[in-house]
């Protein structure tokens, strides 16, 4: 400790240096710590497009969310806050419900989770184990009943009887977009229920895209 009684100098860089390890130590520390998903989850695997994809959320805990998901302020209309129970008989699901969905995907076929945003939402990433349907393609102001008919059978296996729709059958659909300002999934699941589609096979990811990167879990390219 000469230096920090004989030399002043000497010792401001010396306190400084030791301040310096002790931070670089306590940042390296941070990143060593585990960032499951919960307690006793530390990941998930899921199926996308045929290929296995691990679920995780980014170790790093200084990470940040993406910028474009930072604005606070978006203009309303059209991005106004959604609420928390879009309609009667819909459930509004978190992160964990919907990653149980995505888990379930793999051994069963009556569950879709579908991303109602347009392509051009899509360079933010994709939630695994989602198909993208953008929502203009289940809305009839923008797309004919007959081309939204085919959606109905061939994709969310209900069947027309003469004029009326069957949805005995028909698969567990859960739905996001952006996040609670974005209203594409939640114009879906209102004209899904304007035919007929059963409130309780409907199911609403409200957080959305922005959410899902909050928690820092994993995305994929479209």
């Amino acid at each position: 400790m000469y230096c920090l009684h004989r030399v002043p100098r000497l010792y401001s860089y010396c306190l400084g240096l030791i301040l310096c390890l002790a931070l670089s130590q306590a940042a390296f520390s941070a990143t060593q710590q585990k960032v499951n998903i919960t307690e006793s989850t530390p990941y998930v695997d899921v199926i996308h497009q045929g290929k296995k994809i691990r679920i995780k959320r980014i170790p790093d805990t200084g990470n940040i969310i993406d910028i474009d998901f930072a604005l606070t302020s978006r203009p309303c209309p059209p991005y106004c806050i959604q609420p928390i129970k879009l309609a009667p008989g819909v459930e509004t699901i978190g992160e964990l419900e919907l990653i149980s969905y995505l888990q379930k995907m793999a051994s069963d076929d009556s569950i879709m989770v579908i991303d109602s945003r347009e392509p051009k939402w899509l360079k933010s990433g994709m939630i695994p184990g989602a198909v993208n349907l953008p929502w203009n393609k289940l809305y009839n102001k923008t797309t004919s009943d007959e081309a939204i008919a085919d959606i109905l059978q061939f994709k969310f296996n209900a069947a027309i009887i003469g004029k009326l729709w069957n949805f005995e059958n028909a698969k567990t659909l859960v739905f996001y977009c952006n996040g609670s300002w974005c209203g594409q999934s939640p114009t879906n699941i209102r004209a899904l229920m304007s035919i007929g589609y059963p409130a309780h096979l409907l199911k609403w990811y409200r957080g959305g895209i922005q959410s899902w990167k909050l928690f820092g879990l994993t995305t994929v390219k479209p």
